[in-house]
C-alpha cells in the first residue's frame, strides 16, 4: 500500500489509524531519514493506541516503553547502537515476542535478530511535490 501525505496531521493520522488496528506481537520496521516525520508517525501510532503520554524519539535510550495503551508499546530508535548484542543487553526479546507492539526505527542496523514477519514503513520526502509532501509505503513482510 502507498499513501500519500501533504501536511504532517495527515502522516500523524496514517500512524493513528495503524495503531488502532495493531495486534499483539506486531513488529512495525519504520524506515526514513532523518527529518521525514518517523516521530509524527509515531506520535499517531501511539494515539492510535490510546497513549495519552507524549511520545518523542528514544534517540538516546534507545527504547521508550508505553504502558497505558490499550497494547504496550516498545518504541526502539537504534540510530546509535553499536553492535547489535546492545540490544540484547537491554531484553529486546520481551519487547519482541511479548503481547505489545514493537516500533522500530533504523530496523537495517538489527537486520540479523527481527523475525521474519514485520510490517514495514518506507516514509520519503519529494521536495518537488513540496515541503510536507509524504511517500508512504507499508508492506506485510515474511
Amino acid at each position: 500500500m502507498i499513501v500519500e501525505t501533504w501536511r504532517p496531521e495527515e502522516t500523524y493520522e496514517l500512524g493513528k489509524k495503524m495503531g488502532e488496528g495493531a495486534e499483539p506481537g506486531q513488529i512495525v520496521c519504520l524506515n526514513g531519514d532523518l527529518g521525514v516525520g518517523k516521530t509524527v508517525f509515531t506520535q499517531g501510532f501511539a494515539a492510535g493506541l490510546g497513549i495519552i503520554e507524549p511520545v518523542n524519539s528514544p534517540t538516546f535510550t534507545i527504547i521508550q516503553q508505553y504502558e497505558e495503551g490499550r497494547l504496550p508499546l516498545y518504541h526502539f530508535d537504534v540510530y546509535r547502537i553499536g553492535d547489535v548484542s546492545e540490544m540484547e543487553e537491554i531484553g529486546y526479546e520481551d519487547c519482541f515476542f511479548g503481547e505489545g507492539v514493537c516500533l522500530i526505527e533504523w530496523p537495517g542496523l538489527i537486520e540479523e535478530i527481527l523475525p521474519e514477519q514485520v510490517t514495514e514503513v518506507i516514509i520519503e520526502k519529494d521536495l518537488e511535490k513540496g515541503v510536507d509532501y509524504r511517500r508512504i509505503q507499508v508492506e506485510e513482510r515474511g
